[in-house]
């Protein structure tokens, strides 16, 4: 295509420079219907995880401020950090992979954004406004009675239903039991969360209501990364040009008209494909940032194609190399080696998920405590402890015992200690060693953490002797 000046601004800003607002048609057909079923197991999913109990743990919890974190039901704590991160450079890869495969398909038919926007918000302006050209009058009427009342109402049912994300994201943020509590108990007893809630909803209502395919857009990074991520083998939603032009370009539908013969493509410039997309753009320009691969104007081009009984896949999922050279798709060198990164990354999660124990121990000298002598002549540390139990079943009679030395060790409380499930305890601890033990200013200790008589884990800590052992 010759003419790329409609890449010289995004589709939804007007030659003057203001926002030009999208009144996208109201989608149906197959793909439609497929995105309707994913998208509904996915917001059952999104609202359903912070209610789920596995043993007593929330199925997803990502409480930041008590860094407790719960993953399909299993604990996590800070400890064990280095496995989320991981876990978000394989999410970084997987889709960098999928996007270098497919193209901008994650945006269309998974992104939360294009979820609630496309079958929860406008599925309700659908329903209260009308089609495309109900709101556009609408919108071009003055403030009556039916506008004030059609507005007011979409508007409110907007603001319930962010009030209610916000509420579920909190949820998950805090625990469901917790969020439960809050409401039964009222907002005035929880102010410091219930303003920021409020403050939240209202950017909800503001993103589905006014900044809408800004989003993806404006805001959204992912969809420049289109630019470098993806070539002429990648699948995306593309136009069929040589299909769609052939020799002199489109032409308006004219009954029992030989088409073919006059040399005119498919496309009959019926301008469906751009009234319902959803970000405003014309598919038949190419690949374009704004585009989000939601497959909405494949199924109104194939609508029309029947129509007019001319085959479907104008618009269709299919490479640039495919239109043009008609080639198949192929598992480049360039594939084969994110995925040779991506599998070596889950190999790596795997076993570090495997080796993950499920009590760590940290203890640690008190500072600014010196050693102290005993009325027996030994040497005496003061230490702090930290056991945290990662399991789902309370851990009963634990103990220390050193490991590297001879000597005892002796927690404040008592013999021995429990820690809850999915929980930790803490304290202070005694150790005493005899002077012969003790070389050197600093020795390092082994410590095991035992439950009975069974070792479940080991740590590591220094103890201080003399300086003149220095």
């Amino acid at each position: 295509m010759s003419d790329e000046s409609f890449r010289d601004s995004i589709g939804t800003i007007s030659d003057e420079g203001k926002r030009q607002w999208v009144y996208p048609k109201k989608p149906s057909g197959v793909f439609w219907k497929y995105r309707k079923w994913v998208s509904y197991f996915l917001l059952i999913i999104l609202f359903a995880s912070p209610f789920i109990k596995i043993n007593g743990n929330q199925f997803l919890l990502f409480n930041v401020l008590d860094r407790k974190f719960n993953i399909f039901g299993f604990p996590f704590w800070p400890q064990d950090f280095y496995l989320v991160v991981i876990s978000m450079i394989i999410g970084v890869v997987f889709i960098t992979l999928f996007t270098v495969a497919f193209g901008r398909i994650f945006c269309g038919w998974i992104c939360p954004q294009t979820i609630f926007m496309e079958m929860v918000y406008r599925r309700i302006e659908f329903a209260i406004e009308g089609d495309r050209n109900k709101q556009m009058k609408l919108n071009r009427m003055p403030w009556n009675k039916e506008k004030i009342l059609k507005k007011g109402s979409k508007w409110t049912i907007f603001y319930l239903i962010a009030f209610l994300i916000a509420n579920v994201f909190l949820a998950y943020l805090i625990g469901s039991d917790d969020l439960l509590l809050y409401i039964q108990e009222g907002p005035q007893a929880h102010m410091a969360t219930f303003v920021p809630l409020v403050l939240f909803s209202l950017a909800f209502f503001f993103i589905f209501s006014w900044f809408r395919e800004q989003v993806c857009v404006i805001a959204c990074p992912y969809g420049r990364l289109q630019g470098v991520l993806l070539d002429n083998k990648s699948i995306v939603v593309a136009y069929d040009h040589k299909r769609g032009e052939k020799e002199n370009g489109r032409k308006k539908f004219r009954k029992n008209e030989d088409r073919e013969a006059l040399g005119y493509g498919d496309c009959i410039d019926c301008m469906q494909c751009v009234h319902v997309c959803p970000t405003g753009i014309d598919i038949r320009n190419g690949t374009q940032l704004e585009c989000v691969n939601c497959t909405a104007c494949i199924d109104e081009c194939d609508t029309i194609m029947e129509k007019i009984n001319l085959p479907k896949g104008l618009i269709r999922y299919a490479s640039e190399d495919n239109i043009t050279k008609k080639a198949k798709f192929k598992y480049t060198p360039r594939l084969k080696a994110y995925t040779a990164v991506l599998t070596v990354l889950v190999v790596i999660l795997i076993s570090l998920l495997f080796m993950r124990s499920n009590v760590e121990a940290d203890v640690r000298r008190l500072p600014g405590n010196l050693y102290q002598t005993t009325e027996e002549g030994l040497y005496r540390n003061v230490y702090s402890y930290k056991v945290v139990n990662k399991t789902t079943e309370p851990i009963d009679s634990l103990n220390f015992k050193l490991l590297s030395h001879k000597g005892t060790i002796k927690v404040v409380t008592g013999d021995y200690f429990n820690v809850e499930k999915a929980d930790l305890a803490d304290g202070t601890l005694l150790i005493d060693i005899a002077p012969s033990e003790i070389e050197q200013e600093l020795t390092t200790l082994k410590i095991g953490v035992y439950k009975g008589d069974e070792l479940i884990e080991q740590t590591k800590t220094n103890f201080m002797g003399p300086r003149s052992f220095y």
